[in-house]
């Protein structure tokens, strides 16, 4: 039984084409991915798994692994099924879906992730964190409410849950890491699409749709992905003005 980080990374972005190449710090994005992803103390291997030619090379080049898979995916979970399958990995392996886009998330989350999903009894497991009241209704801030077992009970782009009387409410955002036992993995790419996940265009809304339940871990971290050129270039920055 092994833990394995795949890391879905593909050339074609509307906002940021070529995101995983990105290399105004002297590494490329998707080395930083792999980089931060290597200091959790809970993956036995990680794995970058794309469509395009040129992140395979580049990966190669420093030294991660990659797999190649088609270009007929629709989704990175699609990606990861696949990768997984050419990977040979067995139905009791666990698969943490880290971002390529998000090389800032804390090691130490990955590791409350990966002991959440073998820990559970749960199939598929994410995480989340406390979101300002003020960002709630951003649709693009994805809402999550949890049961008294830490499962999820409904993913929503709207605000919920919803202050009827205007009372102070504690909102959980939805952080889009991803882990999942290998054989569940698998058979959640073969579900068919449910009517909330086509509403919201939520994907993990097709597992609760079809009865799986989804646990979920509340973290500290206010990081999010890279998306836009000035999310690019904040992170350069950054890097470029972190102490040696």
């Amino acid at each position: 039984m092994s833990t394995i980080a795949i890391i879905p990374a593909r050339y074609a972005s509307t906002r940021l084409p070529g995101k995983p190449l990105l290399d105004e710090t002297g590494k490329t994005l998707i080395q930083h991915v792999v980089e931060n992803a290597k200091q959790s103390a809970s993956l036995d291997r990680i794995i970058v798994a794309t469509d395009d030619d040129r992140i395979f090379k580049a990966v190669e080049t420093f030294g991660g692994e990659a797999v190649m898979t088609g270009q007929s995916c629709r989704t990175g979970t699609d990606r990861l099924a696949e990768a997984a399958q050419k990977l040979q990995l067995a139905p009791d392996d666990f698969i943490v879906n880290v971002q390529g886009d998000e090389p800032d998330i804390p090691p130490a989350c990955i590791d409350e992730l990966v002991n959440l999903i073998t820990s559970s009894q749960a199939p598929m497991a994410t995480l989340a964190t406390h979101l300002p009241n003020d960002q709630a209704g951003d649709p693009n801030k994805v809402k999550v409410v949890l049961n008294g077992s830490s499962n999820a009970l409904y993913f929503s782009r709207a605000k919920i849950p919803h202050p009827r009387d205007e009372e102070e409410v504690t909102y959980l955002l939805h952080l889009g890491i991803y882990a999942y036992r290998a054989e569940f993995l698998q058979q959640f790419t073969t579900l068919p699409s449910t009517p909330a996940e086509q509403v919201e265009k939520l994907e993990q809304l097709r597992a609760l749709e079809h009865g799986y339940k989804i646990a979920v871990a509340v973290v500290e971290y206010e990081g999010g992905g890279i998306d836009t050129p000035e999310d690019y270039a904040e992170f350069v920055d950054k890097i470029k003005n972190f102490p040696k």
